[in-house]
């Protein structure tokens, strides 16, 4: 659809038309314009400044975009808007940019969600803007869709470095994208603009902002600093890194080398599948994303066939690179993009809620394994699920002690647990090597147990779930611990169970955790989560104390 451009009488600076309007963001709309001295179109953004010092505010302001402006020029050619033009104007800022070539986001995001693969293209350019502004010291610092111009490849045009300040309200004029530190009125850095790249995507995959605009700057800052986390629904496997971005502590929010791992991931094994359903004339598998979600497990199918996703975890360690992730990683932190409770983070994932399980990653291979000499605490499981009629019986293990109902399963990875008969694995993620899970269940069955593995663990397993549960505590809706962390040995090693409850689709879950190390920074978690209104029946004490008696791993 074509816009029809009425322009206005009056000049900026007897020098600038000013045409439609882009953007209206708290105290700076934007506008597409023309140069009429040069007959070229501009971009210009009206900033209002603070009422106390007017006159030093403004040539501060405006000397930080001229340099800002002519750095990212240097560094990032063609990817951000040049700025030709500040003036300042009883009070009011303009600023004057090359008006891009392309859509406003603003603009695309009107006509509805993305598909994942497409939004992921579009946040990879995004990144790629933003690193090479960090990398330099910059942060943008109030970015929004207004700001972000799509050309016809996929790549992106960034405007508005340098206008952070230069309102009444310094903390951001698009508060519906603004991160949880912005919105206390905290400093923000470079975090900060990871947090907009997940809140972009979301907006991108759902058709809508993370957080509506409330009418009042301050009331849409508070909804971000307090209210819950809405899970993507429609993010596939894009749904790990938008949960990753989106951590409220800016500390835990994955770094750009973990995003742009996923999202260049996203796009390969979607090119991938491309090429094979060319090739043999058959459907695209879903893509595994290398970042994974830490507290989500996977959209199941409950007792009432209602779709049923939680955050609860069900056992995980995801490896990130930074040193400032050691904790999230040592204390199972991997994400999921199921569609539970208030739950972004970097996931392992699982199917989005509501969708089939997919078809597992390994089989039982009935090879008979005498279970682990241990005899752990028991923790309740939940009823004895029932097989699914669509997947074939698994081969049962003629080992000795094997329980009636149970069979023995062997992970491809190398571990080996007697599990539920009708259960398989519904998920398994890895992350480059280091770091795996593998979540279990049945359909029909609510309950859900995931083994992770990770080589980058603490020393100590009680520290390891004293990190974790600030995550759980702020992203989980109705979070709370149940009794100590408490340190035992398990098989021999130093191990440390933690058990928590949390709701999720207004049902009180309950999750019993057990991690354990092995030895150089090696170990495992074993997470089992059930309904907290069954977890004393029989079905499920048993269930726990088969998974915990027969754990083998390497």
């Amino acid at each position: 659809m074509v816009k029809v451009q009425v322009s206005t009488e009056e000049l900026v600076a007897g020098r600038y038309r000013l045409f439609e309007v882009v953007h209206r963001e708290a105290g700076r709309p934007g506008w597409h314009g023309q140069d009429v001295e040069f007959g070229q179109p501009v971009a210009v953004t009206r900033s209002r400044l603070p009422d106390d010092g007017q006159e030093e505010t403004a040539h501060r302001v405006a000397a930080r975009i001229r340099r800002e402006s002519e750095l990212l020029a240097a560094v990032c050619p063609g990817r951000v808007a040049a700025v030709v033009d500040v003036i300042h104007d009883n009070g009011v800022l303009w600023t004057v940019a090359e008006r891009p070539e392309g859509t406003p986001l603003v603009e695309l995001l009107r006509h509805g969600p993305m598909e994942p693969v497409r939004a992921a293209r579009l946040g990879l350019a995004l990144l790629d803007v933003l690193e090479a502004a960090h990398r330099e010291g910059v942060t943008h610092g109030d970015l929004s869709p207004g700001q972000v111009y799509v050309q016809e490849r996929g790549s992106v045009v960034v405007s508005g470095f340098g206008l952070l300040g230069a309102t009444p309200s310094p903390r951001t004029t698009a508060p519906s994208y603004a991160s949880p530190e912005q919105a206390r009125g905290e400093d923000s850095g470079p975090a900060a603009d990871l947090w907009t790249l997940g809140a972009l995507l979301y907006a991108m995959v759902e058709g809508r902002p993370l957080f509506r605009d409330r009418g009042r700057l301050s009331a849409t800052l508070r909804a971000v600093d307090r209210l819950p986390l809405r899970p993507p629904l429609n993010a596939g496997p894009l749904g790990p890194a938008i949960q990753g971005l989106l951590r409220r502590d800016p500390l835990e929010r994955v770094p750009e080398p973990i995003v742009r791992a996923a999202l260049t991931r996203i796009l390969r094994d979607d090119a991938n599948a491309e090429t094979d359903s060319d090739a043999v004339g058959s459907a695209p598998t879903t893509a595994l994303p290398l970042v994974m979600d830490s507290y989500s497990a996977p959209g199941r199918t409950g007792r009432r066939g209602r779709a049923v996703s939680r955050p609860v975890v069900v056992g995980v360690a995801l490896v990130f690179t930074g040193a400032c992730f050691a904790a999230v990683t040592a204390a199972g932190g991997l994400l999921d993009r199921s569609s539970s409770a208030s739950d972004p983070t970097v996931s392992p994932s699982s199917p989005a809620s509501g969708s089939p399980a997919p078809a597992p990653t390994s089989t039982s291979t009935g090879q008979s394994a005498a279970p682990a000499p241990a005899s752990p605490t028991p923790r309740s499981p939940t009823p004895t699920p029932t097989p699914s009629p669509t997947s074939p019986a698994p081969e049962k293990s003629a080992g000795k002690g094997l329980p009636s109902g149970f069979h023995r399963y062997v992970a491809p990875q190398g571990f080996s647990i007697n599990l539920p008969d009708g259960w398989k694995p519904l998920q398994t993620r890895t992350s480059d090597g280091l770091s795996y899970r593998v979540t279990f269940g049945a359909a029909g069955d609510p309950r859900t147990l995931a083994v992770t593995y990770s080589e980058q663990l603490g020393p100590d397993p009680v520290a390891i779930w004293q990190a974790l549960e600030p995550s759980l505590r702020s992203e989980s809706t109705g979070y709370e611990r149940i009794g100590d962390i408490r340190a035992v040995t398990y098989q021999g090693h130093k191990a440390a169970d933690m058990e928590w409850l949390f709701e999720s689709d207004g049902v009180q879950e309950r999750t019993f955790g057990r991690g354990f190390l092995l030895g150089d920074h090696r170990g495992y978690s074993l997470r089992w989560t059930t309904p907290a209104d069954d977890w004393n029946t029989a079905g499920n004490e048993q269930a726990l104390d088969v998974f915990l008696g027969s754990f083998q791993g390497t």
